[in-house]
C-alpha cells in the first residue's frame, strides 16, 4: 500500500477546506456550542490523520493492516461530510435566486441525510459486499476451439489478497469451496494472492490447497507478488521472500507458470495455455516475456500462425490493450489486477467504475481484431479480494469466472 506524498498533500487539503467550510456554516446558523464541539472533533480527526500518515508502511516489520482499516476510518467519516458540504452550497446557491432561510435548512438535511447515506453504504462494503461472492458464466466460442473441447469450463479467481483477511480464513474457504462447486476441468489464478510479502499466505495454504480440478490449477503472478512494496532490510531478503512464494505454490499443488506454456490435451488434441509474469505500465515494473513463452520466430513450431487455439494469463489488462491484441493470434486473455477499484454499478446490464478512467478494459469481455484481422478476446475478472481499502461498493462483489469454451463451424 503506497500514498504518494502528492495524495496525501490533497487529502490533507481536501480535509480542511471541509472542515473549515460546515465550522462557517455552524457559526452562521448561530450553532456556537455545537461548532465549537465540532472543531474539537475535527481536530482530533486531522491528529489521526497525521498517525496514519506516519505510520510505517513499507518496512519489513510493519504491519500494513491497521493503516488500511484507519485510513478507510477517516475516508467514510469525510465522505458523509463532503455530501454534506455539497448539499449546502446547493442550498446557499438557490438562496441567491430565492431569499429565505427555510430552503437552505431543508438541503443542509437532505445533505445529512445523504451524508448518513454514504457511511452506511462504505460500511457495508465491509460487512457485506466483499463477503458476497458471486459467479459470473461466459461462453466462449470459436471455430478455432478444439471439438473435443466443445464444453471444457474453466474457472478463474483473481487478486484474493490473502493478506487483507490477516489470519482470518473464512472467506477464502467459502470462495474456493464455491469454485470447487462448478466442478470445473480446469482452475486458473491470474495473480496477487497476496499484498506484500509470502508470509501472508501461510495461514491460507491449506485452504488454497482443496482447490481442485480434473486438469489442474495454473496460476500467474501480479504486480503484489514480487515483493516490491516492502523495504527489505537485506539485499536478498526480496529473492528469497519470491522464491519461498513459488515453493508455497508448488507445495499446494499449484502450477505456477513464468513466462511458460503449458498443452491441455483432450482426445487427441490441444489447446495452449500461456502464462506470463507480470506485465508492468507504469509505475509497475515488468518482468513478463511473452517471447520466452511463445516464440514468434517463423522457425518455430509455435510461430504466431500455427493452429493452436491459445489462451494467455497475465495479470494486467493493458498487455492485451497495448500488446497482445495487435502483435499476436492469443485468441483469449484472462486479466485482474484492475479490482474494479472496488467500487462498482451495474445498472440492468449497464457497468460504470472509477477504474474506467485508468484502464481502458476494467471488467468483463473485450473484442477486437489483431493486426491481421484474427478475432481476439480479454477477459478482465475484478477479483476477490481488497487492497487499500478493506471494502468493496455497491456492485464490486468479488467474482469467480466460469468460462465454457463452445466449438463452431467457420459457417456459424
Amino acid at each position: 500500500m503506497r500514498i504518494p506524498l502528492l495524495a496525501a498533500i490533497m487529502l490533507f487539503v481536501f480535509s480542511f477546506i471541509i472542515d473549515f467550510y460546515i465550522s462557517l456554516d455552524l457559526k452562521s446558523a448561530g450553532k456556537k456550542k455545537l461548532r465549537k464541539g465540532y472543531n474539537v472533533s475535527a481536530l482530533l480527526c486531522w491528529i489521526f490523520l497525521v498517525v496514519i500518515m506516519c505510520m510505517p508502511k513499507r518496512a519489513e516489520d510493519s504491519n500494513l493492516l491497521p493503516v488500511m482499516w484507519m485510513l478507510y476510518t477517516y475516508l467514510t467519516i469525510y465522505a458523509a461530510k463532503f455530501f454534506y458540504v455539497v448539499c449546502s452550497l446547493i442550498g446557499r446557491l438557490i438562496g441567491v435566486f430565492h431569499k429565505g432561510k427555510k430552503r437552505g435548512y431543508v438541503c443542509n438535511w437532505i445533505g445529512v441525510c445523504l451524508g448518513i447515506v454514504a457511511f452506511s453504504v462504505m460500511w457495508l462494503g465491509v460487512g457485506v459486499t466483499r463477503k458476497h461472492i458471486v459467479v459470473n458464466r461466459v461462453d466462449i466460442s470459436s471455430p478455432s476451439i478444439p471439438q473435443p473441447f466443445n464444453g471444457y469450463t474453466i474457472a478463474q479467481i483473481s487478486d484474493v489478497h490473502v493478506g487483507t483477511w490477516g489470519n482470518d480464513t473464512t472467506f477464502v474457504s467459502h470462495l474456493v469451496d464455491s469454485v470447487n462447486a462448478l466442478h470445473p476441468d480446469l482452475i486458473v489464478f491470474t495473480g496477487d494472492i497476496v499484498n506484500r510479502e509470502t508470509k501472508e499466505i501461510e495461514p491460507f495454504l491449506p485452504v488454497l490447497s482443496r482447490l481442485k480440478a480434473k486438469d489442474g490449477v495454473l496460476s500467474i503472478l501480479g504486480n503484489h507478488d514480487y515483493g516490491d512494496y516492502m523495504d527489505w532490510k537485506h539485499p536478498g531478503d526480496r529473492d528469497a521472500n519470491n522464491r519461498l512464494l513459488a515453493k508455497y505454490q508448488k507445495g499446494i499443488g499449484w502450477c505456477l507458470m513464468n513466462n511458460e506454456r503449458r498443452f491441455i490435451v483432450k482426445d487427441n488434441d490441444s489447446i495452449m495455455v500461456l502464462g506470463v509474469e507480470n506485465w508492468g505500465d507504469p509505475p509497475f515494473p515488468t518482468y513478463g516475456d511473452l517471447e520466452k513463452a511463445l516464440s514468434s520466430s517463423q522457425d518455430s513450431v509455435y510461430h504466431q500462425n500455427d493452429r493452436y487455439y491459445k489462451i494467455l494469463l497475465s495479470h494486467n489488462p493493458e498487455h492485451w490493450n497495448q500488446y497482445v491484441s495487435k502483435k499476436t493470434n492469443i485468441a483469449l486473455t484472462l486479466s485482474g489486477h484492475t479490482h474494479a477499484m472496488q467500487m462498482m454499478l451495474d445498472l440492468g446490464g449497464w457497468k460504470w467504475s472509477p477504474a474506467k478512467y485508468r484502464y481502458e478494459q476494467w471488467g468483463g469481455l473485450y473484442d477486437r481484431l489483431n493486426e491481421n484481422g484474427q478475432p481476439t478476446q480479454l477477459y478482465v475478472n475484478i477479483g476477490a479480494g481488497e487492497v487499500g481499502m478493506p471494502a468493496r461498493l455497491l456492485g464490486a462483489y468479488p467474482e469467480i469466472t466460469l468460462f465454457t469454451l463452445h466449438h463452431t463451424s467457420n459457417r456459424e
